[in-house]
This record gives structure tokens, C-alpha cells and sequence, in this order.
């Protein structure tokens, strides 16, 4: 009952299918309307079965409209995906929040935001940013053709992707380049996958870079759940 009386009911406005793993998602409904939402912050959408819900970083939310954007990446055989493949438009859902995951307010150039598949919502919506100005992406994903037709279709063609190697060995460019943009002042945003977030962390630091420059939040890791 409770968890019922804190979420607002939606339904889904479209799908689009960007590629055979991300689809965009709208939602929409009364209780979207006149809601505050800053770029970076997070919603959780309860699954059909149980209390199990599912978190995702909106690309927008016009609270005037009361809608609100996503891109779900479908990954696994898991609750989340198993929700998104089965979306048909007209369906209703729940979700909680906007709530606080990753505060992007005052940011200031240059930007660069270090991320996977999960990552290119909040992408978008860091552009969308004013304050982020024109930010540098760079991104770690498994299959570089299909993350590319992604990210073009959401206006973010620029972005600089990585193929994932099975050792992490793709790490090591990683570090390097931004190891050179820090030289350069950069500030850094750091999202996705536990371990590749924890490596990177450690090499900035290491080479002097305050922890003042750096946000960083772990959207997953291998073989647990809960995190967001």
C-alpha cells in the first residue's frame, strides 16, 4: 500500500527501436506534470511481477506536458528486459522519483563523461544541459556498430566509443586519454560498470587530479543487483 501511494501512474506515449538492444521509451501522465527534474537524476520503474523495480537517468522531462524520456537498454534475460521487450504503447506503469543520483548542477567546462551502454541516457540529457556546455563522451560498449547507430540517432554521433575486451585491456587507452584531458583541466563524470569506474577513479587520483573534479556513479556490475 504504501509503496503503491508513492508512485505515479503513467502510460507509455511511444516506443521507437533504435537498434535490436535500445529502445526510446516515452512516458507519460497527469502525475508527470509540474515535476521538478534536473538532468542526472534517476527514476526506478516497478517490473509487472513482484516489488522489483528498475532504474533509468530520463533524457527529459517537460513538466508541462507531464512527459518524460528514456532509453532502455535491453541486456540479459533479467526483469528490466524482460519489461522493455515486452512494452507495447498504451501500457500503463508506476515509477518513483525523479529522485537524486547524480548531481550535475553548477558543472563547468571542459566536461568529460566516461560511460557504457547504460550512460548514453544521461548523455543525452547532459547535452541538453546548459550549464555542461559542450562535453566530451567517451564510452566502453560491446558491440561498436549498433552503440554507434544509437548514440547517432539521439544526437550524440560524436562520442567516442571503445570496444570492450575481455581482460579490460581497453582500459588502458582509456586511462591515457584521460590522463591527458585532466592535464588539460578537465572535469570528470564517471558512470557505468563498478570495476571500470574504480580503475579510472584510481588513475586520476593517482595522478593528482582532486577528487573535487570527479562524480562518479556505478550503474552496475557483474553479478549484482541494487545498484542505480
Amino acid at each position: 500500500m504504501l509503496l503503491r501511494w508513492l508512485m505515479r501512474s503513467a502510460r507509455i506515449a511511444a516506443i521507437e527501436t533504435l537498434s535490436p538492444h535500445f529502445r526510446l521509451i516515452e512516458i507519460e501522465g497527469e502525475a508527470l506534470k509540474d515535476v521538478a527534474w534536473n538532468a542526472g537524476q534517476k527514476i526506478q520503474v516497478a517490473m509487472r511481477a513482484g516489488l522489483s523495480a528498475r532504474t533509468y537517468t530520463p533524457m527529459s522531462w517537460e513538466a508541462s506536458s507531464g512527459r518524460t524520456r528514456l532509453l532502455a537498454f535491453i541486456h540479459g534475460v533479467g526483469p528490466g528486459s524482460r519489461w522493455v521487450s515486452g512494452l507495447r504503447e498504451g501500457d500503463t506503469c508506476q515509477l518513483f522519483g525523479p529522485r537524486r543520483s547524480l548531481d550535475l548542477t553548477g558543472l563547468e567546462a571542459p566536461i568529460v563523461l566516461f560511460g557504457d551502454e547504460t550512460s548514453f541516457g544521461l548523455a543525452a540529457a547532459l547535452r541538453d544541459n546548459l550549464q555542461a556546455g559542450g562535453a566530451l563522451h567517451m564510452f566502453e560498449t560491446t558491440d561498436v556498430a549498433e552503440s554507434r547507430r544509437v548514440l547517432e540517432a539521439i544526437s550524440l554521433g560524436e562520442a567516442r566509443l571503445i570496444a570492450r575486451s575481455a581482460d579490460d585491456a581497453h582500459l588502458a587507452a582509456v586511462e591515457a586519454e584521460m590522463l591527458r584531458l585532466a592535464a588539460n583541466g578537465a572535469r570528470f563524470i564517471l558512470t557505468g560498470k563498478a570495476s571500470s569506474i574504480q580503475r579510472i577513479s584510481r588513475a586520476l587520483k593517482a595522478a593528482g587530479v582532486a577528487s573535487s573534479r570527479i562524480k562518479a556513479k556505478a550503474y552496475w556490475a557483474p553479478g549484482k543487483t541494487g545498484l542505480d
